[in-house]
């Protein structure tokens, strides 16, 4: 979350977003907060000056007892002190907590080209890519698809785990595993760092990358210790990567990519509701990241962005880019974009890839700062995006790649990593 003091010094800005996002339970939230703030500072004053006064009358003690005075109204007045400063910083203490609560409510500084919109019904399409593939025969689901090539086993993974996750079976996993050699060869050649996070981050970390709600429905805690979670996303893991640490300006921008499991529980209005590899508690994903200063930020932005495309681009996929609006803008992100691949068989674009520019808001939480060569300090920008989860783009080859015999055509690019094969048949 933002600190106090970036709120005290971008008041203006936090409140001209939230007017944008016509939220006034947040202006509230930040109305209050500004106010027991200014309580806080009071205390600390008073504090500040309480020791102050003692270590002046520290001196005084000495001084007196050199020139053989009375030392008994000074040190009656020392003795009061600490109970006093005492009670001012357990006030302060029970003010920090309702602070928390509240810093908790005030959101990012949005860009400045948001568009309003009331929920993710009014996000805005900005760019299409790609004609979809029109069909001479019926199409198929990529679960039937599945099945009829004996490629992946749905029954049996519900049986051996549950609901929500699959067995992938000869070609489709070692297609699996050329859509992460593919991306992983992408971004070696532009340059990122290439980075196997562990599997598990304290809570802490999440705490600083997502708001409260997003964490219970989404995130696994480990039975046997709750200060442990599985990580939904290598992006929490990398974050978490740099906590304290202050980097120098001339090392930024840390350009990195993790490829890991992923683990999410999927709670809510979706659920895990429909057999298949769409929507899973464990998936296969490659992610960005970039930590940079305020200056190159929204260059990193557009170049996560230019990356994506290319991923998809090259895999030959129609897909669609979607500008998050205010209302459907997490309280963390200054600004996002969603990408979306076609789905033949829904007739309807599905998201499989998310940008997003956080700026401070997770540094600052994890105190991630950087210096600048004049020794000017600040909290660095944090952004990620999806370079490929293979769950979701296996769904749109197996649709969008479906030939009228039942078999996948393998795309152009994946087929080096596939031994050469172009096309997969029955297992």
């Amino acid at each position: 979350m933002l600190d106090m003091k970036f709120v005290r010094e971008h008041e203006a800005e936090l409140r001209e977003t939230i007017e944008r996002q016509k939220r006034y339970d947040r202006m509230e939230a930040l109305d209050t907060l500004l106010k027991i703030d200014e309580k806080w500072r009071k205390l600390k004053g008073d504090v500040d000056a309480l020791r102050a006064e003692r270590n002046k009358l520290s001196e005084q003690v000495n001084a007196t007892k050199k020139t053989g005075g009375n030392v008994a109204p000074i040190l009656a007045r020392v003795k009061e002190i600490p109970s006093k400063i005492k009670e001012s910083e357990e006030k302060m203490v029970a003010l920090e907590g309702e602070m928390r609560t509240l810093l908790a409510k005030v959101p990012n500084v949005m860009h400045k080209d948001v568009p309003y919109g009331e929920n993710a019904e009014e996000n805005i399409e900005q760019k299409r890519w790609g004609e979809p593939k029109k069909f001479s025969f019926p199409v198929k689901t990529h679960v039937e698809l599945c099945e009829a090539l004996n490629i992946a086993d749905f029954e049996a993974s519900a049986l051996t785990t549950g609901n929500g996750f699959y067995f992938l079976k000869g070609d489709l996993g070692l297609l699996n595993q050329a859509l992460i050699r593919y991306a992983i060869d992408m971004m070696l050649k532009k340059g990122y760092l290439y980075i196997e996070p562990p599997l598990m981050v304290r809570k802490k970390v999440l705490d600083a990358a997502m708001d409260s709600t997003g964490f219970e429905q989404s995130i696994f805690r480990v039975q046997t210790d709750e200060n442990l979670c599985m990580i939904g996303t290598a992006e929490h893991a990398i974050l978490g990567m740099l906590e304290g640490k202050t980097l120098k300006e001339e090392g930024l921008p840390v350009k990195c990519f993790g490829y890991s499991m992923c683990f999410r529980q999927e709670i809510g209005a979706h659920g895990i509701n429909e057999k298949g590899l769409w929507r899973t508690h464990q998936f296969n994903k490659v992610e960005q990241f970039i930590f940079c200063t305020p200056e190159t930020t929204w260059e990193a932005y557009e170049e996560l962005k230019a990356n994506s495309e290319a991923i998809l681009q090259g895999l030959k996929l129609p897909y669609r880019i979607i500008e998050i609006c205010t209302g459907d803008l997490a309280v963390w992100k200054a600004r996002s974009h969603d990408f979306e691949v076609w789905r033949p068989t829904t007739q309807s674009f599905g998201e499989v890839m998310s940008l997003s520019n956080c700026t401070v808001y997770q540094s600052t939480d994890l105190d991630i700062r950087y210096v600048r060569r004049n020794g000017e300090r600040g909290f660095v920008h944090t952004l990620n995006n999806t370079a490929l989860a293979t769950s979701r783009i296996l769904v749109a080859i197996l649709e969008n790649c479906q030939n009228a015999d039942g078999t996948i055509t393998i795309p152009e690019v994946l087929q080096p990593y596939m031994f050469g094969k172009t096309v997969i048949g029955k297992n």
